[in-house]
């Protein structure tokens, strides 16, 4: 069991996507649960894949390629990990803020955070604040994460926090924001709960956050 589950996480690690979902579909032949590859197999290599990026060794295509491996072996784990009712980090609502059409970091962000363990609602682009509402209220979401890459779309993140807190929301969920022109002190000015300055970083301030 122990091999198998090494060669997963390698897999992930080398960003090798038919060896992980081979690998993943071997595991689960051979009688290994759906958690178990999750926590000690796809988890854990991802934790290694920020660490990388951390140290300078990773950049992020090898992000991404990690990431999309990491996607293949999950494809073949939701199903059995919903049947199993087993219970993400925490919920996660994702999406590139109203006129920014820009979603490659806020991709690899939402792989990142689903190779931590979270659940994923991904908006996708362009999203306006009544759509971040209505998707935190439908799906109970832990976390609301908006990315702006233009100056330009950033204040759209103030007006969805506004929106949110109008919805009476704003107690119930954490604010997770990001992207090139973003800052810290700007996450500070606005409300928002916490900044990710890297899809590594923003998936450690998303475990502080549900943490807390």
């Amino acid at each position: 069991m122990e091999a198998i589950i090494q060669e997963i996480y390698s897999g992930v690690i080398e960003g090798n996507s038919t060896l992980v979902k081979e690998k993943v579909q071997e595991a689960l032949s051979a009688g290994i649960d759906a958690q178990t590859i999750l926590n000690q197999g796809l988890i854990p290599a991802m934790a290694e894949v920020g660490r990388l990026f951390e140290e300078g060794e990773y950049f992020v295509p090898e992000m991404l390629i990690a990431a999309r491996a990491m996607q293949g072996g999950m494809g073949l784990l939701k199903p059995l990990l919903k049947e199993a009712d087993v219970k993400a980090a925490g919920r996660v609502v994702i999406g590139t803020v109203k006129g920014d059409l820009h979603d490659i970091g806020k991709n690899l962000v939402a792989m990142m955070l689903e190779g931590a363990g979270f659940e994923i609602i991904d908006l996708g682009n362009d999203v306006p604040p009544e759509k971040f509402v209505e998707a935190a209220r439908l799906h109970q979401a832990d976390i609301v994460a908006m990315s702006a890459l233009l100056t330009t779309t950033m204040v759209n993140m103030k007006s969805t926090i506004e929106a949110i807190e109008a919805a009476g929301l704003r107690r119930k969920v954490k604010i997770l924001i990001g992207g090139a022109p973003v800052t810290e002190s700007y996450a500070h000015q606005i409300g928002a709960d916490g900044y990710g300055e890297d899809a590594s970083r923003a998936v450690q301030a998303a475990k502080a956050l549900v943490a807390a």
